[in-house]
């Protein structure tokens, strides 16, 4: 910035009528219908790569509904990854439109999409993203910490959270002492800590062996049964199994769309994974 421009103050927010984090998920059959969670109409996605341009989506249309439990498949540039940037508002469409429960992304600026990521999105990676030396209960505590909420609130919600999932007893060990299984408990607890609307997971069973990837998929299909929208990425077709429907990508487009229970139907019951990663990993416990 060069001393005759002027500094430009950051942009006020609007205060909130309510905390970020009090979102609440309607109970099935309840009054009022709620938005789809996801609509995608002739989404495209073009990177430029020097004169190269890729095109990673090709006018992918989608209606995912609210509660829907999905799992979306594909090879290695399948598309699937900047699929899931987009649903995530990590990154925007080249083309076309994306609304979130009902909301459009399009005008919005970047402190919009984040309070947007915040108030309607869980996520859970492949790596857990965990911070290193840092407790369990401190780790889910970070978004809530983010929304301002006080000590007293955010441990008592992630204590109730890492309940859930099962790490109750956990809570006070670092990641380095926890196996992959239980780091995925740890970031599923964060993931949903605040309430989402949506779990956003993107293989979150790749680094685990077959013994965890059933828990954790069965905590995932709990969620599910709670009402809130879960969409699975994954490569793995016995992953993609535990879903209610299954799209699978190629060459950005969508080329199956497969549903296998209706929305609104509990998903199916976990059983015992056959992937590689599962053999290899019980071969090595």
């Amino acid at each position: 910035m060069s001393p005759s421009t002027p500094h430009r103050p950051p942009r006020p927010r609007p205060a909130r009528e309510h905390p970020l984090v009090e979102r609440v998920v309607a109970p099935r059959g309840g009054g009022g219908r709620r938005p789809p969670a996801i609509v995608l109409r002739d989404v495209s996605k073009t990177y430029g790569l020097g004169e190269i341009e890729v095109r990673a989506l090709r006018d992918v249309t989608l209606r995912i509904a609210s509660g829907d439990f999905v799992a979306i498949m594909g090879s290695s540039g399948s598309g699937k990854t900047t699929l899931m940037n987009i649903l995530g508002c990590l990154d925007l469409p080249t083309s076309g439109r994306y609304l979130v429960d009902g909301i459009d992304i399009r005008d919005m600026d970047e402190d919009d999409l984040a309070d947007l990521r915040n108030r309607k999105i869980g996520f859970v990676f492949q790596s857990f993203n965990l911070v290193a030396r840092t407790s369990a209960l401190a780790n889910v505590e970070l978004p809530l910490a983010y929304a301002g909420l006080s000590r007293h609130t955010r441990r008592a919600r992630a204590q109730r959270a890492l309940a859930a999932v099962g790490m109750a007893k956990r809570w006070h060990h670092q990641p380095s002492e926890l196996s992959g299984g239980q780091q995925q408990r740890v970031a599923v607890a964060r993931a949903v800590v605040t309430n989402p609307t949506m779990i956003l997971a993107d293989e979150p069973t790749g680094n685990l062996d077959s013994r965890s990837t059933e828990e954790v998929l069965r905590i995932f299909a709990g969620l599910n049964r709670e009402g809130r929208t879960v969409v699975l990425i994954t490569h793995e077709p016995d992953v993609a199994a535990q879903a209610k429907r299954v799209i699978t990508l190629g060459d950005g487009r969508v080329l199956d769309d497969r549903r296998t229970a209706a929305v609104h139907d509990r998903p199916p019951a976990p059983r015992s994974q056959k992937s590689a990663h599962g053999a290899l990993g019980e071969a090595h416990r």
